[in-house]
């Protein structure tokens, strides 16, 4: 390489380097969270707002850059935020759940730092103590590229953040107390979406919009289409995926989908629906695509939703497949990690259930339900405090007897690569998530998981994303690289199964302290518990 060439190359590197750092910032916010009265179904009622807004502010940001939030509570009960899909590297302090966090308390503050490191995507937040998000909290959370890594697709005219959940009239307390009667939670009365019962979205004949989807509710599995208009589905949770084109898609409780939509039509108001899928009862929400230069209303009946019903969804899950040649937030393509290739060395299967314990209903993992302790789980690790939490009353698999009530932690290694399957032999759909990390989604299959179904694994190009379904009767297989020290909760996704105990912690542990595994404590630290007057 000649002196001129040399020169260039330096200065390109600079250049870029000096762009990355630039993006490489730190945002700071302001959160104060509130009650405010809204009526998303006519109706007044109590809400939880965030700066006066509901759902909460969107939070849009770019990849690597640090998130400073100071979240003020004004409730009348301790709070939380959990930042759904944000993998919090070397960070489970700031993952925002009671397993790692002491609640804010009322009139108290917390200040949030963390950063989105090596990710982009559309994810959410929203609150996760009690039964919060029932009264909102919540809201979009989506991580940009940063501008020297390409995306897969040309760059939309513009994003339009979907937040879309079941809704019911009955306040968060009222529901919380149903369920610590031993009941279960009535149907909800509605969908919303953002928040209300109809919105617009507005776009330009012929140009190409980011639509960000994400299911935001307490239960309810829900089917996303667009009158007219077909759906290229273009990233999940962070994976940039296969970009297959659909009329409709589900989207299960706590994930997030980003499709891109062509207004290719002629030139009027178009339906927007989500329905519900799997519960019997079918509430639908709608919203209009209106073309800016359209004179003409909305028109015709709603889009009918799928004629497929649960083995047809399984099958559109099927689809959803990595973009080995596209890169995500790194300059590397996503399929230069061949995970299909390395070997396992813990394998789990975790069955769900509904058990009844002490004349009331609970939920369970393997027959333990969990209940939450008075001290995070990983405060006492940090400090050492005995008798916290119990790392052997969970079992690897199902086993016969009664169900009981515990605080579980599963114990693992740093570096461990595990194989999860989530066993569902009830008849409801589930949906799994997994705190600080990505996994990739390997099998979906009918009746009971063998070990012969390890045969018809997807080992090439199962795409990664954070929240799974797994369909009644049935099973779903993840496979997890825990590269990512902490203490993580993996939980269902509908929150009144959470509520009721079915949920744990992952303890992903190295005995070496090492800051380029795990950051320290922070300053800022709240305590609570067994762990108040220790010194961080």
């Amino acid at each position: 390489m000649g002196r001129p060439a040399i020169l260039l190359f330096t200065l390109a590197f600079l250049i870029v380097t000096l762009v990355v750092k630039a993006e490489d910032a730190s945002r700071y916010f302001t959160w104060t969270v509130t009650y405010g009265t809204a009526a998303p179904l006519a109706v007044s009622q109590q809400v939880i707002l965030i700066n006066g807004q509901f759902p909460g502010p969107r939070l849009d940001t770019i990849t690597n850059e640090n998130i400073i939030i100071n979240v003020i509570n004004k409730l009348d009960q301790p709070f939380l935020l959990t930042w759904n899909g944000i993998k919090q590297r070397k960070n489970s302090w700031q993952d925002g759940v009671v397993g790692t966090n002491c609640p804010i308390p009322t009139n108290s503050n917390y200040t949030y730092k963390f950063q989105t490191k090596d990710q982009i995507g559309t994810y959410t937040y929203f609150p996760s103590t009690l039964l919060h998000k029932a009264a909102g909290g919540f809201g979009g959370l989506n991580v940009y590229a940063r501008s020297v890594i390409p995306v897969p697709y040309a760059r939309p005219a513009e994003d339009f953040t979907l937040l879309i959940g079941d809704w019911h009239k009955a306040s968060h307390k009222t529901l919380q107390q149903t369920l610590d009667n031993g009941k279960t939670l009535p149907l909800p009365d509605a969908l919303l979406i953002n928040g209300q019962t109809t919105t617009t979205f507005t776009g330009d004949q012929g140009k190409t919009y980011m639509f960000r989807i994400s299911n935001v509710g307490l239960s309810t599995t829900f089917n996303f289409r667009i009158q007219g208009h077909l759906l290229k589905l273009v990233e999940v949770e962070g994976s940039n995926v296969i970009q297959n084109v659909y009329d409709s898609l589900d989207v299960h409780v706590g994930q997030s989908v980003a499709v891109l939509v062509t207004l290719n039509q002629t030139s009027k108001d178009y339906y927007i629906v989500a329905s519900s899928r799997f519960n019997g009862k079918v509430i639908t929400a709608t919203a209009i695509l209106h073309y800016s230069n359209s004179k003409t209303s909305v028109s015709g009946p709603l889009p009918p939703p799928p004629t497929y019903q649960l083995h047809g969804s399984m099958q559109q899950a099927r689809t959803f497949r990595w973009n080995l040649t596209s890169n995500a937030a790194r300059p590397n393509p996503q399929g230069s990690f061949h995970y299909g290739g390395i070997p396992i060395t813990k394998a789990f299967v975790f069955a769900n259930s509904a058990p009844v314990i002490g004349g009331k209903l609970r939920y369970a993992v393997n027959r333990v339900s969990y209940v939450n302790s008075d001290t995070p789980l990983k405060l006492a690790d940090y400090f050492n405090i005995p008798g916290v939490f119990n790392m052997s009353s969970l079992q690897s698999n199902p086993t016969e007897g009664p169900s009981y009530m515990a605080t579980p932690v599963v114990s693992t290694s740093l570096h461990d690569f595990i194989e999860v399957v989530f066993q569902n032999n009830e008849k409801t759909i589930q949906s799994w998530h997994l705190d600080g990390y990505d996994f990739w989604v390997v099998g979906f299959g009918s009746g009971q998981w063998t070990q012969a179904s390890r045969k018809g694994y997807n080992l090439k190009d199962a795409l990664t994303r954070h929240t799974t379904q797994v369909f009644p009767s049935s099973w779903t297989a993840i496979l997890v690289s825990l590269d990512n020290q902490g203490m993580w909760n993996l939980r269902s996704a509908i929150w009144e199964r959470q509520y009721l105990g079915q949920q744990f912690y992952l303890r992903v542990y190295d005995p070496v302290h090492s800051l380029s595994n795990e950051y320290n404590v922070p300053t800022n630290v709240l305590l609570c518990g067994r762990a108040v007057g220790r010194q961080p």
